[in-house]
């Protein structure tokens, strides 16, 4: 028989908070900030993050939807910007963490973490957003006191796709990188899955990431996080003594 869950690491915007309607606004917000108020250049400063300021629509894999605070500075930089490189990160993790007052998390997250809770399967998010980001919008969708690990880009790990931020949440829970699973919207989280040695890698289509994008690796692709216990449960990897309950 395979081996239960122990340990499940989320991504956090657009697994846990709907991406589109949680971060199109402050997308536009930050591209403003760094443009100084001209709008020309805050568009293309949207198009190079992968944002499309005409549709709104922002694409999976891109600067916005899978980079760190630093990596979308320095590209604004380069498209423009004239605020500097370590003024403009701080100013964009100041206003990534103010818009996570305003996140719309997926349905049924909190009673989704309650399940995982009572299996027994321990939690964490890993984000390519700032750790003070990933923790202030964990407390607006209430899933705070849910989570047991939390590490941002800035947390010391490094980032996605690398796998210190996986490492670091098993090590810290004291579990095998084999009993984990990591759950992600975009191919990063899949590859940062894949390095540490996690035994299921599974995509959500609750962000930026299409099916088409996230079939060729990861191993299950779902409509979102709470069909996480169904599919374990199929796989033979729920804890078998909370099978029952779920």
């Amino acid at each position: 028989m395979p081996e239960a869950v122990h340990g499940i690491l989320f991504d956090k915007d657009g697994t846990l908070v709907d991406y589109a309607a949680t971060w199109a606004p402050i997308n536009v917000s930050a591209a403003n900030h760094a443009a100084g108020g001209d709008a020309d250049l805050a568009r293309k400063l949207l198009r190079i993050g992968g944002h499309d300021p005409e549709t709104g629509r922002i694409a999976g894999g891109s600067l916005l939807a899978a980079a760190h605070t630093i990596e979308i500075a320095e590209a604004w930089r380069t498209g423009g910007s004239t605020i500097a490189l370590a003024e403009l990160t701080k100013d964009l993790d100041r206003i990534f963490t103010a818009g996570a007052a305003n996140a719309v998390p997926v349905p049924q997250s909190g009673t989704f973490f309650d399940v995982l809770r009572d299996a027994g399967i321990r939690t964490g998010v890993a984000t390519s957003d700032s750790e003070a980001g990933a923790r202030a919008t964990l407390s607006a969708i209430g899933l705070d006191d849910l989570v047991d690990f939390v590490a941002g880009y800035d947390s010391g790990h490094g980032g996605k796709p690398g796998p210190g931020m996986a490492h670091a949440f098993a090590k810290s829970l004291g579990l095998s990188e084999d009993d984990c699973v990591m759950v992600g919207d975009n191919l990063h989280d899949i590859r940062m899955g894949r390095a540490a040695g996690f035994s299921l890698c599974l995509g959500v289509l609750t962000g930026t990431g299409s099916r088409e994008d996230l079939e060729p690796e990861a191993d299950h692709v779902l409509g979102d996080v709470t069909e996480i216990p169904s599919l374990l449960e199929d796989l033979g990897r729920w804890p078998r003594a909370n099978r029952a309950k779920s």
